[in-house]
């Protein structure tokens, strides 16, 4: 063991390990959720470290050495060498600060090492006085949770991309099977499972244009405020060059807050982001019910589509496969759904010239896109993918409804449509049967086509009821 001291006192540290006293007195303070922080912030803070180290070097702030040595154990945190030593809480009071001194001990010892010291009170590098320099917690965790969120948006708009693109492929094969929609779950009016498929897929199309786009409220960052946005204690050549060197590490197009103040304390950048993934939860929590819903029986429910057998679904019922991906699904919109309010009221809880709940906010943002990025790859790949209409049970449930007789109306009006209707309920005799008695083979035929059916709007009929070619 080792002995560090603080302004507090003493506190006995592990030889082994990279943090110190300010972890430990964390460690101490926030048992609370039992899990770390989420690696892509701890990456993101390193990131912002080596870009806070490269421009404190090239102003001669830090000598070479330390500063390299620093820049060379933020790669290490980076790779996911160090991600062990970041040990503080996920949920902790002080805005952040614990996270922000955990990464400061981590890096500050392992640097040392690189230089040939030790940790500790042995160490030749400075948690604060040089891993830290012309920082804030307040100014360096909310531009690395942009970062991490920035990130995090990149990959899940390419899963949602491929769960869109999974569903465009379905649309293709499925194009010409004609089933029937249903409205307020009643029958309603044929329609191509085509068509739902290409809804589907539209639906997560906006979703995907959403999430490109939002990333653009995330790339102004308040980093060289220091403690409230005034820069305080920092050069003002540091504030004007640390973002370009944040800028050149990440690959995003960063840009320094105009208003560095209210960049500090203001969150609402967040809680529009988290709104854009809560529309995206919401899409994908009703259209994978959809599928299970089509799915349902399959012998005494819908039974309509063929979802991908995954597991056996029961311990007890021999046989019996659940629609276990779509529940998957549903449950990862439902966690991101809830994680919204959470960003809300962390983000609405904020006061005066700063928002001590940034890391309650942080986590629930975070396991939003990280859940969804996972929902997703296993929707497109598991689920979409392979899904299989039953031709055969499509075909049966549109000969045995009356709801085809709406495409009729055309050619009968609703009135002898109506009475169609209700012979077929009456006689149990499918529509397609009587109405062969009143509308030719031919004409009857086009109105019921696949193309008819999911064509904007009816070809006008000609004055013998006959479909123009």
């Amino acid at each position: 063991m080792r002995t560090e001291r603080d302004s507090l006192g003493t506190r006995e540290i592990p030889d082994e390990a990279y943090w110190g006293i300010h972890t430990a007195r964390a460690l101490e303070n926030f048992p609370l959720l039992g899990r770390p922080c989420a690696r892509e912030l701890v990456r993101a803070m390193a990131r912002v470290k080596r870009a806070a180290a490269r421009t404190n070097r090239d102003l001669g702030c830090l000598g070479p050495e330390v500063a390299d040595a620093i820049c060379n154990a933020c790669q290490e945190m980076i790779e996911g060498t160090l991600a062990g030593a970041v040990v503080v809480d996920a949920l902790q009071g002080g805005a952040g600060t614990s996270l922000n001194m955990n990464v400061n001990e981590v890096l500050a010892n392992r640097a040392s090492e690189l230089l040939g010291g030790g940790r500790g009170a042995d160490a030749k590098v400075s948690a604060l006085d040089e891993v830290n320099l012309h920082q804030s917690t307040n100014d360096v965790f909310p531009t690395a949770l942009k970062v991490a969120a920035i990130t995090l948006l990149r990959r899940l708009e390419q899963k949602i991309a491929a769960v869109q693109s999974a569903f465009q492929d379905q649309e293709r094969r499925a194009g010409d099977v004609v089933k029937i929609a249903r409205t307020q779950l009643q029958d309603a009016v044929p329609i191509t499972f085509g068509a739902e498929f290409s809804a589907w897929g539209e639906a997560f199309s906006r979703d995907r244009w959403r999430v490109f786009k939002c990333e653009e409220r995330l790339r102004v960052v308040n980093l060289g405020g220091t403690a409230v946005g005034t820069g305080i204690t920092a050069p003002r050549d540091y504030i004007f060059r640390v973002v370009d060197a944040l800028r050149a590490e990440t690959g995003f197009g960063l840009a320094r807050a105009e208003n560095l103040v209210d960049a500090t304390q203001n969150a609402d950048a967040f809680v529009e982001v988290s709104g854009i993934l809560k529309a995206h939860a919401v899409n994908l929590l009703k259209i994978s019910s959809d599928l299970r819903l089509l799915a349902s029986g399959p012998r005494t429910g819908l039974g309509e589509l063929r979802l991908p057998p995954r597991q056996a679904g029961s311990s007890i019922m021999p046989g019996k496969v659940n629609p276990v991906i779509c529940e998957a699904a549903a449950q990862a919109a439902m966690l991101a759904i809830g994680n919204d309010a959470m960003v809300t009221l962390a983000a609405g809880a904020g006061q005066l010239e700063l928002n001590a709940f940034l890391p309650l906010l942080a986590h629930a943002l975070l396991e939003s896109l990280d859940v969804l990025i996972g929902a997703d790859t296993v929707f497109a790949e598991l689920c979409v993918a392979g899904l299989e209409p039953d031709r055969a049970r499509c075909a049966a449930h549109v000969a045995a409804s009356w709801a085809t007789v709406t495409a009729l109306v055309p050619a009968l009006g609703y009135a002898r449509a109506a009475e169609l209707a209700r012979a077929a309920e009456t006689t149990g005799r499918p529509v397609v049967e009587l109405a062969a008695d009143l509308i030719d083979k031919e004409t009857l035929q086009r109105l019921l086509s696949p193309e008819a059916l999911t064509a904007l709007g009816s070809a006008r009929l000609g004055s013998a009821g006959e479909m123009p070619e």
